[in-house]
């Protein structure tokens, strides 16, 4: 004879006796193969051989004011892949979960769930073999209350300081030291770490991260100032640092792409961006194509590795096109070739994206008979209005890099904006003194929105746990 199986509803009340937690409305979710439980500020803990995790939860939704810290062993880092299609790569811990009469242990990955109806998603991975799900039926194994935190002190939340290191190798200049004075400014604590003297330890469940030979804290942010001539090293130091569980600013894999002209202008096309007619080509044999492709001359010859205007040449003639093509393949250098936007009239937008917004704009003039505008090449910047078509097409540009801290160049054309480029580690000191904005300290509200600040505080009784009623 056959026991009746063990019926879940769509939602039920759950409890987590050894986190400390008596009562968490959970999403049944067969959809999902993983388990999700809300956390913030999770940070490993204890040997490298067998990590503990602490997190905060906050277990009822509507009230931010109540905080229960927890802490659990490690059992894995797993890459998961949310509903809308991100990846993020959660905490794995093992806890014992009661529902209703009965209590197992199953693997929970930890995630900010702050933004959802649920403190818990209960995967179809926890679902025992034993047990069905009743998706027309609600908490069939009974009712739990948020009354049983009743003995938990309520306090304000209040912002902890974020402890942010700036990958740099030039911490003295006007960006870097911006961003510190940002920083601190706003009670943080900002430290420069020079890329080139990271090293990396690469392992599962507990990856680490040194500067000199000394093992590095766990940030809760990173502001990523890479040069172009650490970008690849950079990148990989950038997915060390997220490893450990860092929020970055700019993802490595954002950084390569508009750091690789040719990939970068793939994506712009592919997003439906205006763009100056851009052409490539391996082969020697298609100097004259390549010309023809972008309208003839004149036209921009560019280093794909080209920076602040350096590797980039205006060929006014097609016989100057082919003796440029020629001597850049004659170095063996990757470049493309570009259309070359007369009445811009060696002018320029630089429009400063943080999240989604432009924040600041200024125009950069080229000097008399000089037709790149960057200010390190003396160009002059000016304040300007852009248009709706100007700012969607800055916005659209950094989204199709996956940036959230862009500076998008664009040219004023006849048939609407060009973009020329969108840099990853855009300067702050053209930006900041022309248009009067404080773009650091924007950078760094930027970070306090998408790094979760929970207040430290003194560990608090457990409360006492019940099951259901």
């Amino acid at each position: 004879m056959t026991s009746d199986p063990f019926v879940l509803g769509w939602e039920e009340w759950a409890a987590f006796p050894g986190l400390g937690l008596p009562a968490i409305k959970a999403k049944v979710d067969t959809g999902a193969r993983t388990s999700a439980l809300h956390a913030v500020a999770v940070e490993p803990f204890g040997p490298e051989a067998s990590p503990q995790v602490r997190f905060i939860m906050h277990p009822v939704p509507d009230r931010p004011d109540l905080e229960i810290t927890c802490a659990a062993p490690a059992v894995d880092r797993r890459e998961v892949i949310s509903s809308n299609g991100e990846s993020e790569l959660r905490w794995v811990i093992r806890a014992d979960v009661r529902i209703g009469g009965r209590t197992w242990p199953i693997e929970v990955t930890l995630t900010n769930r702050e933004t959802m109806q649920y403190r818990m998603l209960l995967g179809r991975s926890a679902i025992l073999d034993d047990m069905v799900v009743n998706p027309g039926q609600s908490c069939m194994q009974g009712q739990l209350s948020y009354d049983l935190y009743g003995d938990v002190p309520r306090r304000p939340p209040v912002p902890r300081p974020l402890r942010i290191a700036i990958l740099t190798r030039e911490p003295k200049n006007y960006s870097s030291l911006r961003l510190k004075a940002a920083a601190e400014a706003r009670g943080h604590v900002a430290e420069m770490i020079n890329t080139a003297r990271v090293t990396m330890a690469i392992n599962t469940l507990a990856p680490a991260v040194y500067y000199d030979g000394r093992k590095l804290p766990r940030y809760d942010a990173v502001i990523p100032r890479i040069g172009a001539s650490m970008t690849n090293y950079g990148m990989a130091v950038l997915r060390q640092f997220e490893m450990t569980g860092a929020y970055i600013l700019n993802s490595a894999s954002a950084i390569g792409a508009s750091r690789d002209k040719l990939y970068a202008h793939q994506l712009l096309a592919r997003a439906g961006i205006g763009m100056p007619t851009t052409a490539f080509a391996h082969s020697p044999k298609d100097t004259r194509n390549l010309i023809e492709h972008v309208g003839g001359a004149p036209l921009v010859v560019k280093l794909l590795e080209s920076t602040q205007g350096r590797g980039v040449v205006l060929a006014e003639t097609r016989k100057a096109a082919e003796s440029v093509i020629d001597a850049f393949r004659g170095l063996d250098a990757n470049f493309i070739v570009q259309e070359f936007v007369k009445e811009a009239g060696g002018a320029d937008i630089r429009c400063f994206v943080i999240g989604g917004k432009v924040v600041a704009a200024m125009k950069r003039q080229a000097q008399a008979g000089e037709f790149r505008s960057n200010l390190h090449r003396g160009g002059e910047a000016a304040p300007v209005r852009i248009t709706r078509d100007e700012r969607s097409a800055a916005i659209k540009a950094a989204r199709a890099m996956g940036l959230a801290v862009a500076g998008v160049d664009l040219l004023r054309s006849e048939t609407g904006p060009k973009v020329l480029e969108v840099n990853s580690s855009p300067g702050l000191e053209g930006i900041e003194a022309t248009s009067k904005k404080d773009v650091a300290g924007l950078i760094i509200e930027h970070l306090e929105t998408h790094v979760r600040t929970v207040s430290a505080r003194p560990a608090r009784r457990r409360p006492k746990t019940s099951g259901a009623s």
